[in-house]
């Protein structure tokens, strides 16, 4: 069993950064692959980025590629999306997610999910 809850979330203007942390507890943290979504008002969720377990490597949306940046720190057991130049359409509720699945952009493969924090981006 894994359960993960988001934190960081706030309004900046547009531009600033903004660092979300998901906290993860349950004993297979390492196994998963560790991922962000987002929705924006009036939309369906976004797949943003993934980072997997077994090499590292990660996964980025086009929209977020070089602005975002996600890491794992498995001693706190904590997942961490790093948000640079932010923009008035990255405003939205993210949410992190476990897969077990492979660098995965589908909502279906996620099997945990956090309640969402709320990013807000002021023009």
């Amino acid at each position: 069993q894994v359960q993960l809850v988001e934190s960081g979330g706030g309004l900046v203007q547009a531009g600033g950064s903004l660092r979300l942390s998901c906290a993860v507890s349950g004993r297979t943290f390492t196994s998963y692959n560790m991922g962000w979504f987002r929705q924006a008002p009036g939309k369906e969720h976004e797949f943003v980025v993934v980072i997997n377990w077994s090499d590292d490597r990660t996964y980025y949306a086009d929209s977020v590629k070089g602005r975002f940046t996600i890491s794992r720190d498995n001693a706190k057991n904590t997942v961490v999306l790093q948000m640079n130049s932010l923009k008035p359409e990255d405003t939205a509720v993210y949410y992190c997610a476990a897969t077990l699945r492979y660098s995965s952009s589908s909502l279906m493969d996620y099997e945990y999910w956090g309640p969402g924090t709320q990013v807000t981006v002021s023009s």
